[in-house]
């Protein structure tokens, strides 16, 4: 290692009570285990240093020698080395992190969960006699996961009938009021779950599915994105362009009103669609395809460009 990267290596470790050497940034994490570390530190601290070790290869390798540790990330907390993703998630679960970190270890409240009947009886056969459990992670995007195995040290256990549900803590704070049921499909029974805290999330819309939305006569609006010269060569019938005044106008709606975003293929109008879902809607979509699909599936009419 060279001098320059022990130095500063040194000098944030010195500097600085809780330092992650990680692989992204806090706000962007580029690998599972990073942003694992990362969603553990932000659930017990509102503050703490991390360096990119992608952003110098002399970084990256030079804290796996300084530290004697083959594996990013690396947690260094009040200049003592605590160890990677595992040994950090261990100590987050049995809750001794906190003690390490100096805070105040938060309750973990058990969550009210819903197995439907016919879940349960699905779940305790997949079991059959054994004593694992049914493990359900729910991760910060929101993206649910059904698996058995062993139950583990810090985990929250939920009693569901026949079978127990184990979360680990994180997950946990975002399963309150959750469902877990067993429906058909055309792929087959599968399990699904509805999670009331997941956040809004801009839905694709198949130019089909607006056609008869259109026809019925829902109430949505109906946002054109693209240029000015777009629209002059086409457009779908009862659309607006976005411009100034519409966005003014549509920052006036109420926010549980049907916005529905458009532009040629689908890549502006999703980017569209997300913002105005940023800025409170909650019924938000994506026409997939765009007015090129809209062309080639509803209106051959429609000129393409």
């Amino acid at each position: 290692m060279d001098s320059e990267t022990q130095t500063l290596i040194e000098k944030n470790i010195r500097d600085h009570e809780v330092v992650l050497f990680m692989k992204g940034s806090r706000g962007a994490p580029q690998c599972g285990f990073s942003a694992r570390v990362v969603q553990i530190l932000d659930s017990l601290l509102p503050d703490y240093q991390t360096l990119n070790v992608l952003s110098d290869p002399r970084l990256r390798d030079g804290i796996k020698e300084f530290s004697s540790w083959p594996t990013i990330p690396q947690l260094y907390v009040r200049g003592e080395f605590v160890g990677g993703c595992d040994i950090v998630s261990e100590l987050f679960e049995s809750g001794e992190l906190e003690q390490k970190l100096g805070v105040s270890a938060a309750p973990v409240e058990t969550p009210s969960i819903v197995v439907t009947p016919r879940a349960a009886e699905a779940l305790a056969a997949a079991l059959e006699s054994s004593d694992e459990v049914i493990r359900l992670e729910v991760s910060p995007g929101f993206d649910h996961g059904l698996s058995i195995g062993p139950e583990q040290r810090g985990d929250v256990i939920v009693p569901a009938g026949k079978v127990r549900v184990a979360l680990d803590r994180l997950s946990a704070g975002r399963a309150d009021g959750l469902t877990i049921d067993y429906v058909e499909t055309p792929q087959g029974p599968a399990f699904k779950i509805d999670n009331p805290n997941e956040p809004a999330k801009v839905e694709a819309l198949s130019v089909r599915e607006l056609k008869q939305k259109l026809d019925a006569g829902e109430a949505l609006t109906l946002i054109d994105v693209r240029t000015q010269g777009e629209r002059d060569i086409a457009s779908i019938p009862g659309s607006e362009l976005l411009t100034q005044e519409v966005a003014a106008k549509l920052d006036a709606q109420d926010r549980g009103d049907v916005l529905v975003f458009y532009c040629h293929h689908g890549m502006r109008s999703r980017q569209a669609a997300e913002q105005f879902l940023r800025e409170g809607f909650k019924r938000v979509y994506n026409v997939t395809g765009g007015i090129d699909a809209w062309s080639q599936e509803i209106d051959p009419n429609t000129p393409r460009y």
